[in-house]
């Protein structure tokens, strides 16, 4: 095992393996660990094979988590997006790290959004799992201790409240004035996909996928989350200077956003190219304050006219308008 660092290399992209890094750094260090794994089924990534046997993708799984779970601060927070074909096991261990006390289970979020896969022979995917556990202080928790009153881990109520329908619609005077939260069911649509996250009178969340013409979307990395998904998970689960952690930087979204609302950030990436690239994103937010925008002809896609529909097909007929018969 590689000798633990004395400190944290803050404010950088570690290139390598995740695990053989997170391996190096001291325990109990991170305030906010958001994770999204490759999911194994098999996309094209640039150097990483998306096509694990079952019960190696599923260690490989533990293995992560565990070394996420020690890096976590006992007051910090961990978020966990999945798919579907693993969300069973992901969940499976974590109840395992909360039995060991490692770790509090709090919320099995369902982001749901639209531009989902198109399928042929089943309903369209449009959701994902995000599992929101927080550090061992909680899981340490006596039986009659109540974890409302104190509880030792970040939960910024207000910071993403919305108002409620007893505010919006029934203007009624017992409505708490700092809204409601929000529920555990994330809807996203594209119709607002231009960086308006909130509207006043809803309490679900809109903001789609990143399809491919959205300006936010970078366009070298086959998946890229909305900032609106961080935005929402690092404001109610940070503050200010805490330190936001991802093990699969991808794009970097986790770290562009962490730096935009000016928390310190620390990724791995086992690319070298989406390394670089990911942290050229994070600087220009640090630079400028605002998400780095890609227009489409700087990606390559190219708006046209419509595709003519097909004329349909008309049985042939004479001059009179009869029937002619069909040659074989």
């Amino acid at each position: 095992m590689a000798e633990i660092a004395t400190n944290i290399p803050t404010g950088s992209i570690a290139h390598g393996d995740c695990l053989e890094l997170m391996a190096m750094w001291p325990a109990e260090s991170i305030d906010l660990i958001f994770a999204d794994p490759p999911y194994n089924i098999g996309f094209e990534y640039d150097h990483y094979d998306d096509n694990r046997e079952h019960d190696d993708y599923v260690q490989w799984t533990c293995d992560w988590i565990d070394a996420c779970a020690r890096l976590l601060k006992p007051s910090g927070s961990f978020y966990i997006l999945i798919g579907d074909e693993y969300a069973a096991e992901t969940r499976l261990h974590l109840r395992k790290l909360e039995e060991e006390k490692r770790l509090a289970f709090r919320n099995w979020i369902i982001w749901h959004y639209t531009f989902g896969q198109n399928c042929k022979l089943k309903f369209n995917r449009s959701h994902a799992h995000l599992f929101y556990c927080v550090g061992s202080a909680a899981a340490k928790l006596k039986a009659h201790q109540k974890l409302t009153k104190n509880p030792p881990f970040t939960f910024n109520r207000d910071a993403i409240a919305v108002p409620s329908a007893r505010q919006t619609t029934y203007n009624d005077a017992r409505a708490n004035p700092k809204g409601k939260l929000p529920d555990d069911t994330w809807y996203l649509r594209p119709q607002n996909a231009e960086g308006i996250y909130f509207k006043p009178q809803e309490d679900t969340w809109y903001q789609s996928r990143l399809a491919g013409t959205f300006k936010e979307r970078q366009g070298w990395h086959p998946c890229q989350l909305p900032e609106a998904l961080l935005e929402r998970i690092i404001k109610v689960s940070s503050n200010e200077g805490d330190l936001v952690f991802d093990p699969f930087v991808g794009s970097g979204t986790t770290l562009a956003v962490a730096a935009r609302l000016k928390r310190r950030w620390l990724g791995c990436e086992l690319s070298k190219e989406y390394a670089r690239r990911a942290l050229e994103r994070v600087q220009h937010v640090e630079a400028t304050g605002e998400t780095m925008q890609v227009h489409c002809a700087d990606k390559g896609i190219q708006r046209g006219k419509p595709k003519k529909k097909p004329e349909p097909h008309r049985s042939p007929k004479d001059k009179q308008g009869n029937l002619l018969p069909v040659k074989p």
